[in-house]
């Protein structure tokens, strides 16, 4: 089940029936209130969010979103007017998955839903990884460092999860970029570093465990003992 909330009844009523004609399952909500009644009867598996809203818009939406135990996981396109870049990434840094603005053809979303279940497809990974006193728990969403939690914004914990599975591999800034924020974000390699910078900050002496790779990118390693 799809979930668009979208306050103009006529986009609303085009997008359900062109997910619908794409063989989803598809229901449109017009403000959060409904919305949030919705969800207490199923579970989507996506949601298509409007940013500009009445009442609560669609970023205050998104944060209690990932919020929310049971709804965190759930992905999520954000659909705006906008065309401002800080709209876009402000949404991002949130945890949606992708973005898409209006006005936007219909192949082109259904394509972006399809891709971004893909993406979002079951997980057969291990729940929990471990790299020296580093420990990340995917079921809880949650970091530890020496038993001590860390607390990570959703796209921290997507970054840091992405190194350690990916322990000792050099990952280029583009590579992150794809994985984290989107196989066709359009933000400057700029916004891996400042994560990055952040990240360590809040790893503290254990920060150092992310290597630059000078020109290429970035590695997670072993403990550092510092």
């Amino acid at each position: 089940m799809i979930y668009c909330v979208e306050d103009d009844k006529n986009i609303q009523d085009l997008v359900v029936y062109a997910l619908k004609t794409g063989g989803f399952q598809a229901k449109g909500f017009s403000d959060a209130d409904d919305f949030y009644k919705g969800l207490r009867m199923d579970k989507p598996s996506l949601i298509l969010l409007d940013i500009m809203l009445p009442g609560e818009d669609g970023l205050s939406i998104l944060r209690n979103l990932k919020k929310d135990q049971k709804m965190w996981d759930v992905p999520v396109i954000m659909l705006t007017a906008k065309g401002a870049e800080y709209d876009k990434v402000q949404g991002l840094d949130l945890g949606a998955d992708d973005y898409v603005t209006k006005p936007f053809g219909v192949m082109e979303l259904i394509s972006r839903v399809k891709a971004v279940l893909r993406r979002g497809g079951p997980n057969l990974e291990q729940n929990e990884i471990v790299v020296g006193k580093l420990v990340l728990n995917r079921d809880k969403h949650k970091v530890y460092v020496e038993k001590q939690e860390v607390i990570l914004t959703y796209k921290e914990f997507e970054l840091l999860d992405y190194l350690m599975k990916n322990q000792g591999i050099v990952l280029t800034r583009d590579a992150i970029l794809k994985a984290i924020w989107g196989y066709d974000f359009q933000g400057e390699t700029r916004t891996v570093d400042v994560h990055i910078g952040s990240l360590r900050q809040k790893l503290g002496k254990f920060g150092a465990m992310i290597e630059t790779v000078r020109g290429i990118g970035y590695r997670i390693g072993g403990e550092n003992e510092a």
